[in-house]
């Protein structure tokens, strides 16, 4: 199920294999050590993840194993805190449409930069901070639809966007 959605997320030749070991050592969770091996290319040699998989494919196979785990453990709300670090273009669109699916029955809670991802959402609540009287508050504002789409197109193209990329955000806004 795992590699499934890796190929969905732009991995199509990713590999997964959970390599059991038993020790001469004895753990608290008993005598086996666990080790993950991936890899994303075809013909390539499985190795360990922490040593292979790049900054992207982490948040990808983290995406997919917490996609897999929700469907199995019922989890009413998932929060994702920035699972699309060091993705762009196709492969942040593809998670933004897994996320879409997994919104169905779970209720998503989604850090993102990425514009892609923050299209998909069925609402955006924008998180600030402010001085008052010496302290810095954290505030939260859920964003109308008109800020959406012009926070979105400050996602695509900085504190100022154009015409023509508030009209992108728009239209990556429709689903």
């Amino acid at each position: 199920k795992l590699e499934a959605i890796l190929s969905e997320l732009g991995m199509p030749d990713a590999q997964i294999v959970f390599s059991l070991t038993e020790t001469d050592s004895y753990f608290k969770t008993g005598k086996n050590s666990i080790e993950t091996l991936f890899t994303s290319n075809k013909g390539m040699k499985l190795g360990s993840i922490k040593k292979v998989a790049s900054g992207g494919e982490m948040s990808r196979i983290m995406l997919a194993i917490k996609a897999v785990m929700a469907n199995y453990t019922k989890l009413p709300s998932i929060i994702f805190d920035e699972i699309d670090s060091g993705i762009s273009g196709e492969a942040a669109k593809q998670v933004g449409v897994l996320m879409g699916e997994l919104s169905v029955s779970h209720q998503l809670i989604t850090i993102t930069h990425q514009p892609q991802i923050a299209a998909m959402a069925n609402q955006h609540l924008f998180i600030y901070k402010q001085e008052v009287d010496g302290s810095i508050n954290t505030n939260v504002k859920r964003l109308t639809e008109d800020e959406r789409v012009h926070t979105i197109a400050q996602m695509m193209a900085g504190v100022n966007p154009s015409d023509a990329v508030l009209s992108s955000a728009r239209e990556m806004m429709k689903r």
